[in-house]
């Protein structure tokens, strides 16, 4: 058994990572903290029927654990990050704080300093099908964002080829469950806000996921300067759908397209790659770790991909555990459906 602990088990985040580490054959959960839970038990603030004590973050046992996930929000994460590792604890950190290697382009987009840059370069991204080598070899995860998931999976077959055309933006308009938001109460989240309506939000080069799209893209050679992302809320609790509509820069028929995204994926067991004709939608990956793809051929050299992961799982916990896992050798799927 392999000993973890969480911080920032009270937030969705926290709690979907835990519901799947209870689950999980090879890990003893230690210790969840909560700041404003802490001394309660978990079922004092989510409906459910099992119990997880809540203790503070300072008098977490770092000692008694070989990893930890870091579910606190952006800048909060740092201090805990490098406290643990100071420790000599491997760490899954769900926020945005170790996602970029600039520091600069860190407090660009997040408007606050990087207090541990000296973690930055130990840090692999995340993306499980992606960075796998990296990710077997750190001490430090950045678990990637929800969008940035699901808008990177879908692109990189394409960038791989060396098949996007750099002259043409790459325009994803992605949807995503309330949950995404997180559990603080915002007037955004508000029920009678949400219900019944669609609502974009950070448009026009504002998300702060646009630079780690931005870099991915960059690091396959492709014009990472050139997208244009919109986020839009949905009145249900959880899923995300990205509609990304790129251009080539060679023709390729579907036969093609469909065959170079079945050849890349064939082997990774949470892709699913639909079959020509279909679509992909948020139930095809609700409450799992599953991200599917459809590909339709518009023209020869112009295509719309749509991309559906959960927000939740592959978009954070799951993907979290899966990162786990490969970080400690063992089979990807274990713990996660």
């Amino acid at each position: 058994m392999i000993n973890v602990g969480v911080f920032g088990a009270s937030g969705y985040t926290g709690f979907e990572t835990i519901k799947i580490l209870r689950q999980h054959p090879q890990i003893k959960l230690i210790f969840a903290t909560s700041e404003s839970s802490a001394g309660g038990n978990m079922s004092d603030i989510y409906p459910v029927v099992w119990d997880v004590p809540l203790v503070s973050s300072k008098t977490a046992p770092l000692d008694k654990v070989e990893a930890v996930f870091c579910c606190l929000p952006h800048a909060a994460s740092m201090p805990t990050v490098l406290r643990a590792r100071q420790a000599g604890v491997r760490v899954i950190d769900l926020s945005a704080d170790f996602r970029l290697t600039n520091t600069t382009t860190y407090e660009k987009w997040y408007g606050v300093p990087h207090t541990a840059p000296e973690l930055l370069q130990e840090a692999a991204y995340g993306i499980s099908e992606i960075n796998r080598s990296q990710i077997r070899e750190t001490n430090l995860l950045a678990n990637p964002g929800c969008y940035p998931t699901s808008i990177i999976l879908a692109l990189y077959p394409l960038l791989k080829a060396g098949l996007l055309n750099p002259q043409q933006p790459i325009i994803a308009d992605s949807k995503s469950g309330v949950s995404g938001a997180g559990r603080k109460a915002s007037l955004k989240t508000h029920f009678v806000e949400v219900n019944e309506n669609l609502s974009p939000y950070n448009i026009g080069q504002k998300h702060r996921h646009i630079a780690e799209v931005s870099d991915m893209v960059g690091r396959f050679k492709g014009n990472g300067d050139n997208i244009i992302f919109s986020p839009h809320l949905v009145p249900i609790s959880r899923g995300m759908l990205s509609t990304i509509y790129v251009g080539l820069n060679d023709d390729q028929t579907s036969a093609q397209l469909q065959n170079r995204y079945q050849a890349l994926y064939a082997d990774q067991p949470f892709i699913r790659v639909l079959s020509d004709g279909q679509l992909a939608t948020m139930a095809h990956t609700q409450n799992s770790n599953l991200c599917a793809i459809s590909i339709t051929v518009v023209t020869p050299r112009q295509l719309i991909l749509c991309s559906s992961i959960d927000n939740l799982g592959k978009g954070a916990a799951g993907q979290a555990v899966q990162n786990f896992n490969i970080m400690f050798g063992i089979e990807e799927t274990v713990g996660l459906i």
